[in-house]
């Protein structure tokens, strides 16, 4: 049986609006994070299918160390330091000039976070695993995207299943386009996510990553607006109170 917002007690009206927004807030600060991550990483300002390429797929031309200094890490470093890390990746990474330039670089910025405690993020603290990162960067390893993969099906999952629950409350017509709005995103985090596996083969689909997270933020966006603005502003009109079917 189909309840409208409307129809529900005060309460459970109040526990989604806060629910929304909290989810709404927790999304748009997810599009920061890939924005900070990714954008960038191509050498042009803003996030471009380009920068999705380098994440994915890596660079022959680029090596994993400047993939980082460009991209999630060019907040690090100032512009001249990252210069001089980029100079000596291109003149061949000696150890002698590591030693003399490159190492009190990354030692007074980097060895908070980069000591080799966790095992997640990449060691810097000797030349010998510096210069691991010097070599052509292939993009994500597949370790890191079956970490990653498993992390976003379940938590993007719940989030829209939440999403999904609260907007089955919404009065849309036609009914296939309510659906539609509410299945969009479980089949696109499943595209989303395959395409960054086929992104290491073939590099245009990065262009399916894009739109694919294009379709769910629009799917997200569509559901939270509609949601928050029927929970407390829409009223069903007296004829489909009466008349409505098992579903609106």
């Amino acid at each position: 049986m189909f309840f409208h917002f409307s129809e529900l007690p005060l309460t459970l009206r109040v526990v989604y609006t806060g629910g929304l927004v909290v989810l709404g807030v927790g999304y748009l600060f997810a599009m920061i994070h890939i924005y900070v991550s990714h954008a960038g990483r191509d050498g042009e300002p803003g996030l471009s299918v380009a920068d999705l390429v380098l994440a994915y797929s890596g660079s022959e031309e680029e090596t994993r160390l400047e993939a980082a200094l460009r991209g999630s890490m060019s907040g690090m470093l100032p512009v001249h330091e990252r210069g001089v890390v980029f100079d000596w990746i291109r003149h061949g990474a000696e150890r002698e000039r590591y030693e003399s330039q490159i190492k009190p670089i990354l030692e007074q910025r980097c060895l908070a976070c980069h000591d080799g405690s966790n095992p997640a993020v990449a060691s810097l603290v000797n030349y010998a695993e510096v210069a691991r990162l010097v070599d052509p960067d292939t993009g994500m390893s597949a370790s890191t995207l079956i970490r990653v993969s498993h992390i976003h099906l379940f938590g993007i999952t719940f989030i829209f299943f939440l999403m999904g629950l609260v907007f089955s409350h919404a009065y849309v017509r036609p009914v296939w386009l309510k659906a539609s709005i509410a299945g969009t995103p479980f089949v696109m985090i499943t595209v989303d996510i395959a395409s960054w596996y086929l992104t290491k083969l073939y590099v245009p689909f990065a262009w399916i990553i894009a739109a694919s997270g294009g379709l769910m933020a629009a799917a997200f966006a569509a559901m939270w607006l509609v949601s928050m603005y029927q929970l407390w502003f829409y009223r069903l009109p007296a004829h489909l109170v009466r008349d409505r079917g098992p579903d609106l």
